[in-house]
């Protein structure tokens, strides 16, 4: 019977009830630390557990206590790195959806179901790691999110590359390489490496080869070399290709180790199978078989079914019989079948699903009603017309809905460019009526006055300021700052010194070309963020434009 989520939800607040008694002291010491703090910290024990489990722990117990949905679900994703076995992942995977669900946020909702997919995924979990893609893909395509539009459609191409549908996955990684590239480095190179990977399948060795130098050179530059070892990886299993064995198996050893370290079982066994192969090339049977009985013990402990696997167990059969050991060879065709009944089922849903519920799922609704309502005499011509129709209703669906989101954010720009100091927002928030501020006037006048100050001498450029930490430079208490934040500057906190930060930068970038040349991660380090998606959503919260689009646009009317 399975679990509902409400009882996962509790599991996974019990198991976090315990680490935060292990940690008290630490978690004591975090109260006044903000999520962008914990944030980093986090990034930088991530591949240390125990340092970073005090970080992760606080930051869900922080989230619960304000009822944060966001943050609760972030929580949830943070906890996956303290946990080592796939039972655990799943239960708070299964918390991030209950959570996000409780939100009623599609954008939430949807990113809580990708991420679920991608643990399936990371499992060799195809079906189940598919069904939460196109539920995600249901919500996210609901709203204007970008990253997570192109993080599905990321995702889907790992499917299709599964399927072995490398045209149509070669055509939505290329699109993720363009979009990712200035906006989110991780995404970047991930989508450089299944890209190198899949010009590798198509028989584009000298493009694989090309794509995974690229990748490789963009992770020293971005400082981020995570990806670094499936670069390489990737670029031995191209040499392999190339019938350059010997030099395929040296590259594909000297990343087993950086593969291992990040318990990658799917990697590792593919660097198996290569090396295995090279060494058959090359007409060393026992180095060979000695490689290959590693990768066919995945096939029982994770039930991991790849074609090499397959083609593996091809060689061994024929190897065998034609050394006249029939037992060993029965055995291989044995293993053979139980690969390909694996497989085949597999392939067989996944490939279903795809088309059925992602790519042509109206259309073949469509096709449905008109087979039923139609002779077959006429039913070529109408299938046809229909088809027509309906691309051509799409097409201008596509259009019009383009032309429109341009008109709005043109109508947005202009906005913005005409806006000065005197026609600022006004704030949406219901201010504090005065008998409630409950604030000496010599106190908030002080105040006031400190507040200028730190907007006029652009304090607030600085990085990491928190409510605690701006209070203590006032010599105030965090109670009456934002009182006063919130009925002088019409916001709360966080909003007031992102705003700060966006109105500065948007006003640098009018005047200063050359700010327009810089990558959204160096926009964001000039205004004080301290990351890249933090100054993106900023951005997109206060102006309702993307930075990018805001460039395009300066850079067009000055032309």
């Amino acid at each position: 019977m399975a679990i509902s989520y409400p009882i996962l939800f509790l599991l996974s607040i019990t198991q976090f009830v315990i680490a935060q008694q292990k940690t008290y002291a630490v978690s004591d010491s975090l109260k006044s630390k903000n999520y962008e703090y914990l944030d980093e910290r986090i990034d930088i024990f991530k591949r240390d557990p125990s340092k970073a489990e005090p970080y992760v722990v606080y930051y869900l117990l922080k989230a619960k206590s304000e009822k944060n949905s966001l943050e609760i679900v972030n929580g949830y994703k943070n906890s996956l790195l303290l946990q080592s076995d796939d039972k655990s992942k799943l239960i708070y995977t299964d918390s991030m959806v209950y959570a996000a669900r409780k939100s009623q946020n599609n954008a939430l909702i949807g990113s809580a179901y990708l991420s679920k997919g991608i643990v399936y995924y990371s499992q060799k979990k195809y079906a189940d790691a598919l069904d939460n893609y196109i539920i995600a893909n249901d919500f996210i395509s609901k709203t204007k999110d970008e990253y997570l539009i192109y993080k599905v459609k990321y995702n889907m191409a790992l499917i299709k590359y599964y399927l072995g549908l490398y045209d149509e996955s070669l055509a939505l990684f290329k699109d993720c390489v363009n979009h990712f590239k200035n906006t989110n480095d991780r995404a970047y190179l991930n989508s450089l490496h299944s890209l190198g990977l899949t010009y590798n399948k198509l028989g584009n060795y000298g493009l694989c080869s090309e794509t995974n130098k690229i990748g490789l050179l963009a992770g020293r530059q971005l400082n981020n070399r995570e990806m670094e070892c499936y670069f390489m990886q990737s670029e031995g299993i191209n040499q392999y290709a190339k019938q350059n064995y010997a030099l395929s198996i040296k590259i594909i050893k000297s990343t087993l180790s950086c593969i291992r370290a990040n318990k990658d079982f799917a990697n590792e066994t593919l660097g198996d199978l290569y090396i295995g192969k090279s060494y058959w090339a090359l007409n060393r049977r026992q180095q060979a078989l000695h490689y290959f009985d590693k990768a066919d013990k995945m096939l029982d402990e994770r039930q991991y079914v790849r074609p090499e696997l397959q083609e593996m167990y091809e060689l061994l059969i024929d190897y065998y019989i034609t050394k006249k050991k029939s037992e060993v060879g029965l055995y291989y065709i044995n293993r053979l079948l139980k690969a390909d009944s694996i497989s085949n089922a597999t392939y067989k849903y996944l490939y279903g699903k795809v088309v059925k519920d992602y790519d042509t799922k109206k259309l073949r609704t469509e096709k449905k009603k008109i087979e039923i309502a139609l002779n077959r005499k006429k039913y070529r011509e109408i299938i046809f017309i229909v088809i027509i129709n309906l691309l051509v209703c799409t097409s201008c669906y596509l259009v019009y809905r383009n032309l429109r989101n341009r008109r709005n954010y043109r109508k947005k720009f202009a906005e913005l460019m005409s806006k000065n100091e005197k026609t600022k927002d006004s704030t949406k928030l219901k201010k504090i009526p005065m008998e409630e501020l409950d604030i000496n006037p010599d106190a908030v006048i002080i105040l006031l006055k400190q507040l200028e100050k730190f907007e006029r001498d652009k304090k607030f450029l600085e990085m990491d300021w928190t409510l605690v930490k701006l209070a203590a430079s006032f010599n105030s208490n965090t109670k009456y700052l934002s009182k006063v934040i919130y009925f002088h500057r019409g916001k709360k906190f966080a909003d007031y010194i992102n705003d700060l930060k966006i109105d500065y930068l948007i006003e640098l970038m009018k005047t200063n070309r050359m700010l327009r040349n810089y990558t959204n991660k160096a926009l964001a380090e000039e205004a004080g963020f301290s990351t890249t998606q933090r100054f993106t959503n900023a951005f997109y919260s206060r102006v309702e434009i993307s930075p990018t689009f805001f460039i395009r646009e300066l850079e067009r009317q000055q032309l």
